[in-house]
């Protein structure tokens, strides 16, 4: 490929907590995971839908809250889940985060290219 213009940078964001000593952070990943428990609400269908097995969406979603020092997700058994304030506002954040660095990439991409 000799066209660079054709190509697209891409944007990994992750949050973490930096007084924690896990490894989990808050990326696309787990995002995606809330953004389906968002639009599904219910932390088994967003599983479902992203193609992984409810118990490790539940391992992820734990070890994340353990991580972060918050609590992501209510669960209400059989009536299923939804995100917390601090889930909404945490996926939100991350949401507007990433959408502005990846205009800001590829904006700088096509400059630099140019």
């Amino acid at each position: 490929m000799k066209d660079l213009s054709l190509l697209k940078p891409t944007i990994r964001l992750s949050i973490t907590n930096p007084d924690s000593e896990s490894n989990s952070v808050f990326g696309r990943g787990i995002a995606n995971l809330c953004l389906g428990v968002r639009e599904a609400g219910s932390l088994n269908a967003a599983a479902k839908g992203m193609g992984m097995a409810y118990s490790k969406a539940w391992r992820i979603i734990k070890e994340t809250e353990a991580a972060l020092g918050i609590q992501l997700l209510h669960r209400d058994g059989a009536h299923g889940s939804t995100l917390t304030e601090e889930g909404d506002r945490l996926l939100d954040a991350y949401i507007a985060i990433d959408a502005q660095l990846q205009k800001e990439a590829e904006r700088a991409f096509k400059g630099i290219l140019s």
